[in-house]
């Protein structure tokens, strides 16, 4: 029981005292950045997804099945 409780008291010392937490202006920046990144990575996703869906084009009109559509030929 000893070393669980010296675990705990060593792990709380060292969250409190060594950790280095970020401030809130650098976890908001960090936020804005990840939420870019996330939304450039779905976008070149669904162009991907929609180059490969294509299946044919006639008369101005095209079929679009998805990349899944394409690749299982659904």
């Amino acid at each position: 029981m000893k070393k669980v409780v010296r675990y705990a008291r060593e792990s709380y010392d060292e969250l409190i005292h060594k950790v280095t937490w970020p401030t809130w202006a650098e976890l908001q920046n960090n936020a804005v950045v990840v939420s870019i990144a996330s939304l450039v990575i779905a976008l070149i996703v669904f162009v991907m997804d929609f180059m490969f869906g294509v299946q044919h084009i006639q008369f101005g009109s095209f079929v679009w099945k998805g990349l899944l559509g394409f690749l299982y030929g659904a």
